[in-house]
């Protein structure tokens, strides 16, 4: 740390000191100082109470409670000359007492702070607050939002391991921060400095969006791998039903963590499937061959049957081409909750009726289909000239 001489237009050196060399204490000092000028941490903070107490059960004091701006519980632990080893731990237990904290709470806190301290021009906290808000209705403030508290460490030298632990912690989306704070003299003068040293400012966004991402990501592969095992035992049982039945499609089926079973008609790429989905469950003829002009030329001449196929079906289905896509399909679908395990047997029961049901109306064609493969005239055919020959 260096002092600007004008005069000279030279730098001059601040000597490095220890808080304990220069008599400051950690409550009666340190402390005072943050509470008094909270902006010195980089941000807008409000302070709510010092020497905090009010855990059940527990002496135990956190040194500053403060607010941020987005209504967040931030506890401030303050060390002099070195972290000390069990620090994260101390703030790390501070913060799962305050984070039951409610709103209302947090009000008769912060009043008794300004009680404490005489509050000029006797605003209450609840007026405080809105001022701090920037005006916003008090009504609608969210305070201490849940597993939202943050924590700030203060020291001059931080131990290893508990930047190693800090780390670690905002690896895993803890908004944690430690800030150096050294004392400096020249002569009579006495200066202090405070950098924040985790995460470093400058790449501060980026680490809170990588713990983010990595949230987030944690909590898509839990509700994938809970999906996967829905859709296993919901199969599962489906294939015990449909091994009741008349029906053969899924004798060799296994139950999978995919949300659609396929059964074969003898035609190479032309199955049955069933559909499990989140909001609604499906039966459906799939045309799922290699060449889009097979795949459209078999839905055409299936098309042009439409009426003696939904007449053996038993009822409407839907047609749909799928003209941008390769393939084709024929279905019937409802709404439904896939993943209630109470409504299983009644969805599985419909499933098992309409996918046999399916297979009974479509399986006298799959002949024919294989015919009009082995002609093999319609590929440099227009689809409303396939059309035309199949209505003939």
């Amino acid at each position: 740390m260096y002092q600007i001489d004008r005069n000279t237009n030279r730098l001059e050196p601040l000597k490095l000191k220890k808080f304990s060399d220069l008599g400051f204490r950690e409550r009666e000092h340190l402390q005072e100082w943050l509470a008094t000028n909270p902006e010195v941490l980089g941000e807008e903070l409000l302070i709510i109470q010092k020497e905090f107490d009010g855990f059940n059960e527990t002496r135990e004091r956190l040194d500053l409670l403060v607010l941020d701006k987005h209504g967040h519980l931030v506890i401030i632990e303050n060390k002099l000359d070195d972290s000390g080893r069990d620090v994260v731990w101390q703030a790390l237990k501070y913060a799962s007492y305050c984070a039951s904290l409610t709103k209302s709470q947090i009000i008769d806190i912060y009043q008794r702070f300004l009680d404490k301290r005489g509050c000029e021009q006797n605003q209450s906290a609840r007026e405080r607050l809105v001022e701090f808000f920037a005006d916003r209705d008090f009504d609608e403030l969210i305070l201490n939002p849940d597993a939202e508290q943050r924590i700030i460490l203060v020291a001059a030298h931080f131990r290893r391991g508990v930047t190693s632990t800090a780390h670690w912690l905002m690896r895993h989306n803890l908004r944690l921060q430690c800030i150096k704070a050294v004392p400096y003299a020249k002569g009579d003068q006495l200066f202090l400095s405070l950098e924040q040293i985790l995460p470093m400012r400058e790449v501060e966004d980026y680490v809170i969006g990588l713990a983010e991402k990595k949230q987030e990501e944690q909590s898509n592969a839990r509700e994938l791998a809970q999906r996967h095992h829905t859709r296993r035992e919901f199969w599962k049982q489906f294939i015990e039903i449909m091994r009741e039945s008349d029906c053969r499609l899924f004798d060799n089926a296994n139950a999978v963590t995919q949300n659609s079973l396929r059964g074969g008609s003898g035609l190479a790429k032309v199955t049955y499937q069933v559909v499990l989905n989140q909001d609604t469950i499906r039966a459906e003829f799939i045309i799922g061959r290699s060449e889009r002009d097979e795949n459209k030329y078999l839905f055409d001449s299936l098309f042009s049957k439409k009426n003696k196929i939904e007449s053996r079906f038993g009822d409407t289905l839907v047609w749909d081409r799928l003209d941008s896509y390769i393939g084709s399909r024929v279905f019937i679908e409802i709404s439904a909750n896939g993943h209630n395990k109470e409504e299983w047997p009644t969805l599985n029961t419909w499933l098992c009726q309409k996918i046999t049901s399916l297979e009974e109306a479509f399986s006298p064609e799959i002949g024919h289909c294989r015919e009009l493969l082995k002609a093999s005239d319609y590929r440099a055919k227009e689809p409303v000239t396939i059309l035309n020959e199949v209505l003939e």
